[in-house]
């Protein structure tokens, strides 16, 4: 029987206690994010019996309501139906106050790039379709198709910029049209290229401050300098609608933001960011490529902690500047692994359930995971039970170091899992089937052979009777 968004949306709004409880609500892929008023009318046992839900847990000052992959946007629209919407007031409460410095941090970034987060991954999938065509297929294409494909699949990371100011601008507060626009003139053609300055191929301009020379170059395929820019003119455009008439801010107020923003980040500070940026960068290479896998193996098993908490989101910077300078993503086949691991866990836990409708809805949060999405999977099975998730953890470090080791690498970023294949076709599609499945198998059976279901104490009589046939 297919779910029904409507009846979802009104035993979960009761559940939450009601309309006028609700402080905040947003959703992510797979998640309902819920901020109260009072925490004492949530009703949280209710979630175990409404049909659709996968899950739920608290974390970060919010309550998270599992719903899956396409059915939580039907929900969320029946919920905006219902007046419940991210747009309401707020009471002038802090909201998250438990929450670190560190989680505010990781939520920015992920506001920041999730909104960007599809193009790249489309970007990837055209650049794994054209490997499917040419390494596949065997086709040979002209001159003309083969520049057209390279339009679809650089310009996005070429001009991440400009995607990224757009996006910090629109977080911070800022106009999100002069974000654009300053992260079209971070890559402006009267630049000198990064990277031709890099090869050598061009000089940089030197601007001379204070008796020093600074040089200056395009910022292409930098990430943090552009996060930088679009916090900063967000900063700026705020000062100046404080100050200018409105008579004049129409003209003004964008004349000195763009001004003192591309001054600022372009000349003064963005330099230096771009410093810290390139050596996190190249550190995180080096952990990488150490020997034996360590730096697979230690990530594969680190990084579903991490999510956890959503500091996962901290490495997206890294692999777009990494598919952006090298074409290449080292992260994507150990991330891949931790997901694997994962699901190997959960299947474990499924295939042992005995009761018939609850092996029904773990299944549908087993299912996701196969198509890269791992909250429901964690949050709904393996984290509540604690040692499935040890074991998937276990599952992904192994998978993550035997990726090290083959030295695998995804033409692209975004995509894990089933979509993931087509980033590796003509180099390393089958290494990542085997890593996939190495990471599968062993959490899978480890949790298989290691982990039994505590019996229920409601239902002892039904327990035993199944345990002993």
């Amino acid at each position: 029987m297919a779910k029904n968004p409507k009846t979802v949306a009104h035993s979960v709004l009761q559940a939450l206690g009601g309309k006028e409880n609700i402080s905040r609500i947003s959703h992510c892929a797979t998640r309902l994010r819920v901020e109260l008023y009072d925490d004492t009318l949530l009703k949280k046992e209710s979630f175990d019996s409404i049909e659709g839900v996968s899950g739920y847990f608290y974390q970060s000052g919010q309550h998270q309501i599992i719903l899956g992959t396409g059915f939580v946007n039907k929900v969320y629209a029946e919920l905006e139906k219902g007046g419940v919407s991210d747009s309401k007031e707020v009471s002038n409460e802090p909201r998250n106050s438990n929450s670190s410095k560190i989680h505010q941090l990781t939520k920015t970034f992920a506001d920041i790039f999730i909104p960007v987060i599809p193009v790249l991954i489309a970007t990837g999938l055209l650049m794994g379709l054209r490997g499917l065509l040419i390494n596949g297929f065997g086709m040979e294409l002209s001159s003309t198709i083969l520049v057209l494909s390279q339009v679809l699949t650089d310009t996005a990371f070429t001009f991440i910029p400009v995607l990224i100011t757009w996006s910090a601008m629109k977080k911070f507060g800022g106009s999100p049209v002069i974000g654009i626009a300053l992260g079209l003139m971070l890559v402006a053609p009267q630049l000198p290229d990064k990277w031709a300055v890099s090869f050598g191929e061009a000089d940089p301009l030197f601007l001379t401050l204070l008796g020093f020379d600074i040089p200056i170059t395009g910022m292409q395929s930098s990430i943090l300098p552009a996060v930088f820019m679009g916090w900063l003119a967000a900063k700026i455009e705020k000062i100046a609608r404080k100050y200018i008439p409105e008579m004049l801010d129409l003209i003004l107020t964008p004349f000195v933001t763009l001004l003192f923003s591309l001054i600022l980040g372009l000349v003064i500070v963005g330099p230096v960011i771009l410093g810290i940026e390139n050596l996190l960068t190249s550190g995180i290479m080096y952990f990488f490529e150490l020997p034996f896998g360590i730096g697979g193996f230690v990530y594969g098993g680190a990084i579903q902690l991490l999510a956890i908490t959503g500091m996962h989101h901290t490495i997206v910077p890294i692999t777009v500047k990494m598919v952006a300078e090298t074409g290449y993503d080292l992260i994507n086949p150990i991330g891949t692994a931790a997901i694997a691991g994962q699901a190997g866990a959960a299947l474990a836990v499924v295939i042992q359930q005995r009761d018939k409708i609850k092996r029904s809805n773990m299944l549908g949060s087993v299912i996701p995971a196969f198509f890269g999405i791992t909250e429901p999977v964690m949050f709904a099975i393996n984290l509540p039970k604690v040692k499935p998730f040890i074991y998937g953890c276990l599952g992904g470090a192994v998978g993550g170091g035997f990726a090290s080791i083959l030295g695998i690498a995804a033409a692209g970023t975004g995509s894990t899992m089933l979509p993931g294949l087509l980033l590796y076709i003509g180099d390393g599609f089958f290494q990542y089937i085997l890593v996939i499945l190495v990471a599968l198998a062993t959490s899978f059976l480890v949790t298989f052979i290691a982990y039994r279901e505590k019996p229920s104490a409601e239902q002892p009589a039904l327990n035993l009777n199944i345990k002993h046939g």
